[in-house]
């Protein structure tokens, strides 16, 4: 498989590791704004994002992976390319554990040391960090991102755009509405509104944010 790496930040240097794993996958293209237009370097294009374009004419059966965790910008690219699903690769670590059961969505990365158990179904731009556990019948919406070490109990439902950090449990049946952030370490024990920012064991809400276009 041919693959585009869209962005060239921290988080690209793992899926880029990730997908060396794989012998079948060719790296022909890093996407980023801090390039002014496409150009050719030993054989791998670079290119601003809206390269992908011309590259989606260019090669056969091309796939793209958004290589960036936070959840706004990806949904930003994603609107501002207007690919089609089939345009974007599902990329999974060699060492996550994923049930036959559990059903996952075009352009989600799932890294090393991750767990989905059955039941479970993963929306689509979303990111499983590493070492993080969604358990049985928990339903993730788009562009989510469960950091390190994140653990979503059984049942549990997270609406599009919602960040669990680094650390965090959240307890069966507990629903997060979109766009909100859990934070780092909190353990959740009552539903969370969309747009809030919760914090602490037990979490409570801290913020409510004003997110533009979301």
């Amino acid at each position: 498989m041919k693959l585009a790496i869209i962005g060239q930040g921290g988080h690209s240097k793992v899926i880029e590791d990730l997908i060396s794993l794989n012998h079948n996958h060719k790296i022909v293209a890093y996407l980023d704004d801090k390039y002014e237009e496409l150009h050719m370097k030993q054989e791998i294009f670079y290119g601003p994002i809206l390269s992908a374009i011309t590259l989606n004419d260019l090669f056969r059966e091309l796939k793209f992976v958004i290589a960036i965790g936070n959840n706004k910008i990806r949904r930003l690219i994603t609107e501002s390319l207007q690919l089609s699903k089939e345009n974007y690769a599902t990329i999974i670590h060699p060492a996550a554990i994923i049930s036959q059961r559990a059903e996952i969505d075009h352009g989600t990365v799932i890294m090393a040391g991750s767990v989905i158990n059955a039941g479970a179904r993963i929306g689509a731009h979303t990111i499983i960090n590493t070492g993080a556990i969604v358990e049985h019948d928990n339903r993730l919406g788009d562009f989510v991102h469960i950091s390190p070490n994140a653990t979503l109990t059984g049942n549990v439902q997270i609406e599009d755009g919602v960040h669990v950090s680094a650390g965090a449990t959240i307890i069966p049946g507990i629903a997060i509405g979109e766009w909100s952030v859990i934070g780092a370490g909190a353990t959740v024990i009552s539903n969370i509104p969309s747009h809030s920012t919760a914090v602490g064991v037990p979490a409570a809400v801290k913020t409510k944010q004003v997110i533009e276009g979301v």
